[in-house]
């Protein structure tokens, strides 16, 4: 009782539900600052504050009961052992981008809470051993800026998207501008520290190769807390050129699309060149028409670049004042689309470069898409008000690594990605739902056109529509999971899940779309292995 009275008299607003009571006094933490619930005034900006899409914080969303920012890991080892001993869900944002806001909100039905990691971004680079290690809170630009402090020839293959927190994004995949040349940040990663359902802190030797397999690439919120990355730094040159190039259906952009699809996957592995697809207004007319944007960057000089083009992709026309020369740090904030005016430090704000409401899809083709489908498509955009697509080319290094060598799968054959992407700025019900119900019909449209059996997604571009269709089970049920699990992960699903079951066999680290454990008929069965035991109550347990 005495322990309640002191708790209420430290922290008013925690009292009001028990939620508030147990996991606090559980923690035992002094510092109010980075403890907050819904009675706190600074509760709803920081809920907001990175939540990249506004549907996932909309008023008819749930919202948690507790916003924990911790200060250091031992905070972290903390929440995950109280919330395990009260059975309380957590759910863990390092940069808010999840697209179905799963890392702040929450579909199921116990109370929970989050833990927000904004508070722990160092980034250590150790130019002589050519590694860098990073805490999950940092953005990516914030990693490549600190990288670029100390060297300007040694960069990290990341994300494109600078205000993306490092923490969830290298356990998707994460690929960027350098990945037909490096691969992906989950295939540079060298180690990892992770908090497990017992609150023990694991690096790459205590957590095993098969846990540190499923974390680079297997999805984020599956089978811990992410503290940190250890990645591997690459050379790039000082000089490197960017390009924009655009092209209208007037100006032959259906053809020239189709060109390339046949040799973006086929291009020098310096080269990269990602095409935005939007609609936009016909000059002096209130007609609308199709654009395509090409965005590229060549690790290189321009001239050498005009080479590679005029003998390879003539059909771009691409000119010398098209191409800018500039450092690789700059070049990040190009392909962030950025204004050239803007200097590299607004790296360090980890700021989005847009904040609206959106519904988000993902597809991998392995065929190109005839001129008569892209003319079907654009049929489909013109009805549409704010639609996108954003097709990013693989080959090169990403076709040399096996399909198995990391949980993601998307390698050899695979000619380039789809996202798509409609958005609006109303919180109408029924608006959202128009927008949401045009991008579903055209997916169904695309079935034709991508991959199939299974039909593919990018795990990092969460879509809570696949496996909605199962009529086999609940929202958890295995069937489902295996539905998504097969279209973000292929045949690595099956390892995945096996690995779950051994790490964590009571599910604790669970959300919508996370990797199920395996279903056994009966009590749950527990696995031992030598290196995960029991933290025993009041002890923590901490491997470096």
């Amino acid at each position: 009782m005495l322990l309640l009275l002191l708790a209420i008299l430290v922290c008013p607003f925690c009292s009001s539900t028990p939620v508030h009571d147990s996991f606090h006094q559980c923690l035992s933490v002094d510092d109010q600052d980075i403890f907050f619930t819904p009675d706190d005034s600074s509760y709803t900006l920081l809920l907001n504050t990175t939540a990249l899409n506004l549907r996932c914080i909309a008023p008819y969303m749930a919202k948690p009961q507790i916003i924990f920012t911790p200060l250091h890991e031992n905070h972290i080892q903390s929440a995950v052992i109280c919330a395990k001993k009260h059975g309380i869900q957590i759910r863990v944002r390092s940069g808010g981008h999840d697209y179905e806001g799963l890392s702040y909100t929450s579909a199921m039905d116990p109370p929970y809470v989050v833990i927000d990691l904004s508070k722990l971004r160092r980034v250590d680079v150790n130019v002589k051993d050519g590694s860098v290690w990073v805490e999950a809170g940092a953005t990516v630009g914030e990693l490549y800026y600190r990288v670029a402090e100390k060297s300007k020839t040694l960069a990290v293959p990341a994300g494109l998207c600078t205000s993306l927190g490092i923490g969830g994004h290298i356990t998707g995949g994460a690929y960027g501008s350098m990945m037909r040349k490096f691969g992906l940040a989950a295939d540079n990663a060298l180690d990892a520290k992770i908090i497990d359902a017992n609150g023990q802190i694991l690096d790459r030797k205590a957590m095993g190769e098969d846990v540190f397999w499923a974390i680079r690439g297997g999805g984020g919120g599956s089978f811990g807390v992410l503290v940190s990355w250890k990645l591997k730094l690459v050379t790039v040159p000082e000089t490197v050129t960017v390009f924009n190039a655009q092209k209208t259906l007037e100006q032959g952009a259906t053809k020239i699309l189709y060109k390339w699809q046949q040799v973006a996957p086929k291009l020098d592995e310096d080269l990269f060149i990602r095409v935005f697809i939007q609609t936009s207004n016909i000059p002096n007319t209130t007609q609308r028409t199709i654009s395509t944007t090409y965005n590229a960057l060549y690790l290189g000089k321009a001239d050498k670049l005009q080479e590679i083009m005029k003998q390879n992709f003539p059909e771009l026309g691409l000119t010398t004042k098209d191409c800018i020369e500039m450092s690789w740090l700059e070049s990040v904030l190009f392909i962030a689309g950025y204004p050239r005016s803007v200097p590299t430090s607004v790296l360090l704000a980890g700021k989005p470069t847009f904040v609206n409401y959106f519904k988000a899809k993902s597809d991998f083709v392995k065929e190109p898409i005839p001129e008569k489908g892209l003319e079907e498509i654009w049929e489909r955009f013109l009805e549409e008000d704010s639609p996108l697509m954003i097709w990013n080319p693989y080959g090169g290094m990403m076709s040399k690594i096996s399909e198995s060598s990391i949980p993601f799968p998307h390698r050899n054959g695979t000619l380039f990605k789809i996202q798509y992407i409609t958005s609006w700025m109303d919180l109408d019900k029924e608006v959202m739902n128009k927008h949401v119900d045009w991008i579903r019909k055209l997916y169904n449209y695309m079935t034709q056109h991508v991959s199939m059996f299974p039909r593919q997604a990018y795990v990092n571009y969460r879509d809570l529509d696949l496996g909605m269709n199962d009529k086999n089970g609940d929202d958890t049920s295995f069937v489902k999971a295996s539905s998504f699990g097969t279209r973000y992960f292929k045949d690595n699903f099956n390892r995945l899940v096996k690995i779950k079951t051994e790490f964590d066999p009571d599910n604790f680290f669970k959300h919508e779309q996370s990797i199920p454990v395996l279903p056994l008929k009966g009590k749950t069965q527990r696995f031992k292995h030598p290196k995960w035991g029991k933290v025993k109550k009041g002890h923590k347990k901490i491997h470096h």
